[in-house]
């Protein structure tokens, strides 16, 4: 196993099996023809033609959009279709750049095929003069690698608020970090990808932070989404990611850009340039 063999195991797969999820000419999300024949009895919120889904031409507003796909939506969880419901509201639009069309589920969002986006947040501290980074056991009742080891802290970026603001929410939720600490974290960059998944395409951007934490600082879960926290050293790290699938696989991408960032993986590795071109989809 190597760094690259988790880059490779997430190939964008041929989007030309998809159909194209169009809104006033730009191509905002992919949809499985499976899922469109169910979607063929939403009539009054969509078109469509052999390749591409549309809007219902009734529906020209942000507000009238998301109303409509709301409806379908909630439909399909009812069904069974989608699980996992969030009540939280995704953007939707050609880039994460660009303004918004719409605003969908989080849950719909890998069927839909629309940018999903998130943060995810690398804390770390010394022990004895020596780096180490806390990770969290996700609880077994997350419909997404429920037992996987994930980023301190991690969760989606919905709608009505900043990143950063939505960063120190989920420090408090999730790792129970003061927000005077939490405040502190810088933003390092961000990782894309484009990969098809159980829950269907995921086209996700992650927005990366790091936090230096006070050597005394103990995390705890307070949401129900963690079972519980590990101080690893770099190298126990470096093990897991390289060497098995403990983590979430966007995780473990997280913990890749970090190696890289902090010089644990150096320029002369014959994979360097391929691992950091392949941390961002030139599409998203």
């Amino acid at each position: 196993m190597s760094f690259l063999d988790r880059i490779n195991a997430c190939k964008v797969p041929d989007l030309s099996n998809y159909f194209q999820f169009v809104v006033d000419g730009e191509v905002v999300g992919y949809v499985k023809p499976g899922l469109v024949e169910k979607l063929k009895d939403f009539h009054d919120t969509f078109t469509f033609t052999e390749s591409e889904i549309k809007f219902n031409c009734k529906l020209q507003s942000i507000k009238d959009r998301t109303r409509g796909i709301s409806e379908v939506t909630e439909s399909l969880m009812r069904s069974g279709v989608i699980s996992g419901w969030r009540g939280e509201k995704y953007k939707v639009a050609a880039a994460y750049s660009q303004p918004t069309l719409f605003e969908i589920e989080r849950a719909a969002v890998p069927l839909f095929g629309t940018i999903g986006c998130s943060v995810h947040m690398n804390g770390i501290t010394w022990r004895n003069g020596e780096l180490c980074m806390w990770v969290g056991r996700r609880s077994l009742s997350k419909p997404i690698g429920p037992g996987k080891l994930d980023q301190m802290v991690a969760g989606g970026q919905p709608t009505g608020i900043s990143v950063k603001d939505n960063l120190i929410k989920e420090c408090a939720e999730e790792a129970n970090i003061p927000s005077e600490i939490a405040t502190l974290s810088k933003s390092v960059g961000a990782i894309s990808y484009i990969v098809e998944q159980l829950e269907g395409l995921r086209r996700d951007v992650i927005f990366v932070y790091d936090l230096i934490l006070p050597e005394d600082f103990k995390p705890e879960n307070t949401d129900g989404e963690m079972e519980g926290f590990y101080l690893m050293t770099m190298d126990e790290i470096i093990s897991s990611v390289e060497e098995t699938n403990d983590f979430k696989f966007n995780c473990a991408f997280v913990i890749i850009d970090f190696l890289i960032r902090y010089g644990y993986i150096k320029p002369d590795n014959k994979d360097y340039l391929n691992l950091v071109s392949g941390l961002h989809s030139p599409n998203l």
